[in-house]
């Protein structure tokens, strides 16, 4: 397990990289903790497993040029990472922030106190500002909502999202408001005591009726976009997954099912679904958006592609979360509503499922 606890170190900082002999102050752009459990393993190959868009070829390079430390100490690329390491990338510049500033976006609000906030996040809603987004995010939106609340601040880490989801993904997301809230929630997420299940519409027909998928999730050595599934032990990025998932609906070449998540791993759903065999419908970063399942009649083609367009984004939802309030200690228990355009996908399904029979 890695923790990243800095900015994202990308490959265009890399690139500017700067050795011209005189001796300049150096800011910190990313921190790694490895894990207690990490083998030892060279640090060029440990760091292109965390650093997204980023090749081995420039971390040598940075490592090369001084600008990857261990323990306050610059390292070469051979060097070998082991457990407690501390890894920080700095550079001769301050690393670049995203500055979240309070924009009107609807926001529909499922719960709200003084500690919390509860939203049913729509789909093509980018949850944080990053490169390619720096604004008109969930965060932005929340900015605004909370604007005249004295102590909230937008910018502080120490409040915010308690947790992500991805931007095509819609469901809850809970925001702490305060420093304290979200200490509280954030060690539920780490320690597994919240409830999370999803509801999401696969391609082919889930035979076992339910099922627990388990496999470490690290990038896509060939797609650093993409993250795949690792045989335990084999990458040493590779975090450690699992996923419940239980059918709810078979509709022909499509199944309806609910995945309960053990662990919270990016893309974790859309991988493990994929990993055996049950790509989500119309995830087009994992080939969803083809037709995976079915026949060749153009007929069958055309339904494809209007149920495309009746959802057009990942069939996933984040349906229900549950979870201690930090305050009160009350256990709270919340469920949305499918959106409807994935209500609409479902019923064309069950309309086409029947007529198969």
């Amino acid at each position: 397990m890695i923790e990243n606890i800095s900015n994202e170190y990308t490959s265009e900082a890399l690139e500017e990289l700067q050795d011209d002999g005189v001796e300049q102050e150096l800011f910190e752009h990313s921190r790694f903790i490895v894990d207690k459990g990490q083998a030892a393993v060279r640090i060029d190959k440990y760091l292109v497993n965390c650093l997204p868009n980023t090749s081995r070829n420039r971390i040598q390079e940075a490592a090369d040029a001084g600008n990857i430390l261990v323990n306050g100490k610059s390292v070469k690329s051979n060097y070998k990472a082991k457990p407690n390491d501390i890894i920080t990338m700095v550079l001769a510049y301050p690393p670049a922030e995203f500055h979240i500033i309070p924009q009107e976006i609807p926001l529909h609000i499922v719960f709200e106190d003084d500690e919390i906030l509860l939203v049913n996040k729509q789909p093509n809603l980018v949850v944080h500002p990053g490169f390619g987004n720096f604004d008109g995010t969930l965060l932005n939106a929340v900015a605004f909502h909370l604007k005249d609340h004295p102590d909230f601040d937008p910018n502080d880490s120490r409040i915010g999202l308690v947790h992500r989801i991805d931007k095509d993904t819609s469901g809850l997301l809970l925001i702490a408001k305060t420093e304290e809230a979200k200490a509280n929630l954030g060690k539920q997420f780490f320690n597994k005591t919240t409830q999370r299940r999803y509801q999401t519409l696969v391609w082919g027909n889930v035979k076992e009726d339910e099922g627990t998928i388990i496999g470490a999730l690290a990038r896509d050595p060939r797609d650093r976009m993409l993250f795949t599934v690792f045989p335990e032990g084999e990458n040493p990025a590779a975090k450690h997954a699992v996923t419940h998932y239980k059918v709810l609906e078979r509709l022909g070449y499509v199944t309806l099912v609910e995945c309960r998540l053990e662990t919270g791993r990016t893309h974790q759903i859309r991988v493990h679904m994929k990993h055996i065999g049950h790509t989500i419908f119309n995830d087009e970063r994992y080939g969803g958006h083809d037709i995976l399942k079915g026949t060749t009649a153009a007929k069958y083609k055309q339904f494809v592609k209007n149920c495309f367009e009746i959802c057009p984004r990942q069939a996933l939802h984040a349906k229900t979360l549950g979870f201690t309030h930090p305050r009160t200690g009350e256990f709270m228990h919340f469920e949305s509503e499918l959106l409807d355009d994935m209500q609409q996908l479902i019923e064309k399904w069950r309309g086409f499922s029947k007529n198969m029979e």
